[in-house]
């Protein structure tokens, strides 16, 4: 074909969309529909699943009591007897259960125990399965919250809000690195650099996040320290993951750290529905992903003076190291199988700024 010939219209298309374009393409609607299905999947119907409650009754009372709850169709709640309603109280208030009935021994009007600090779609549904339970057995009940949520924490949803900020600013950061001078790091040195420069910019972000939802907005207060020391743990393990993928995978590891990020981890992180809230699947994965363990963390800096947070920060921290390393590891293998020559490595760390840019 000469220059002056026009192109026919396959030809046309071929060059205006690569076959790699198309992939892409597909990829992404790909990521779509798994972001439907998932988020989707996780909210349309919130039932409890196995959510431990106490039981607080006269003692003819208590075994039959427990037996009708733990039978109740669908298995919403797991019920066990304990001694007196200042234990039941205590459990409650530790976040070792999620509710209580405590039975009068006199009257007909029973009380339920809750913890909105633990989750206010969870506290209602506890409120909701138990006062069913009372109003088949003819009892009146009266509901006591012994952990109520902060004034600026509107259903408990601050602390999901500012665990998904901080994780999409470890990502955003650590594509944006990668756009800017290349997915793959130049050098092994290079990628530690990069890293060293994702944990300067995850400190400034757990600071700044503790400073919005704390000392300016007020939504979670009396914690900022604790909750700066996450944020940087939640915002350096998603950065360095991202890193990781995209050494891994190039530009497509973008597009894995919005499905282990985004499509899996949000739905799955306990923010408008509590983990015992969520079908199998989305429960068995949440406390597996930073998302689901910064929340529950939030939480119980907030509400349970930190208890049974240990877990959770060794996740997080998990996902750090293992990122770290498979990012530097990875970068080292890049380049003994030919990433750059030696002699273009000497020459983009020998030359200016901007002059030569590595991929």
């Amino acid at each position: 074909m000469t220059r002056d010939q026009p192109q026919s219209f396959r030809d046309e298309l071929s060059g205006a969309v690569s076959r790699r374009t198309v992939l892409l393409v597909v990829g992404v609607l790909l990521v779509q529909v798994l972001f439907i299905a998932s988020y989707v999947g996780a909210f349309h119907h919130p039932t409890p699943h196995g959510v431990p409650v106490d039981v607080v009754a006269p003692a003819p009372e208590t075994t039959r009591l427990v037996s009708t709850l733990d039978a109740t169709a669908g298995h919403p709640l797991a019920a066990r007897a304990v001694g007196s309603e200042a234990a039941a109280a205590a459990a409650v208030r530790s976040d070792r259960t999620a509710g209580a009935l405590v039975v009068s021994r006199r009257g007909s009007h029973d009380t339920i125990l809750v913890a909105e600090g633990g989750g206010a779609a969870l506290a209602r549904g506890v409120t909701r399965s138990l006062s069913a339970i009372e109003a088949a057995r003819g009892r009146a009940v009266r509901v006591d919250d012994l952990v109520p949520l902060q004034a600026g924490d509107y259903r408990g949803l601050s602390g999901f809000y500012l665990v998904i900020g901080w994780i999409v600013g470890g990502y955003l950061v650590a594509a944006l690195l990668g756009i800017a001078a290349g997915s793959r790091p130049a050098t092994t040195r290079r990628a530690v650099i990069r890293l060293g420069a994702i944990v300067a910019y995850a400190l400034v972000s757990g600071l700044t996040g503790a400073v919005v939802v704390d000392q300016w907005l007020g939504a979670l207060t009396g914690h900022f320290w604790a909750l700066a020391g996450l944020g940087f743990l939640l915002v350096a393990a998603a950065a360095a993951t991202t890193m990781a993928f995209q050494v891994l995978a190039g530009v497509i590891g973008i597009g894995i750290t919005v499905l282990v990020f985004v499509v899996a981890g949000n739905p799955s992180a306990g923010g408008a529905y509590q983990l015992h809230l969520l079908p199998a699947f989305w429960r068995l994965i949440s406390s597996g992903l930073p998302n689901g363990a910064g929340v529950d963390t939030v939480r119980r800096i907030v509400y349970f003076g930190g208890r049974g947070v240990t877990d959770h920060l060794l996740t997080i921290c998990a996902w750090f190291v293992a990122g770290a390393a498979v990012a530097v590891v990875a970068s080292r293998h890049h380049h003994r199988r030919g990433g750059l020559p030696a002699d273009a490595v000497a020459a983009i760390s020998a030359s200016p700024a901007g002059t030569l840019r590595p991929h």
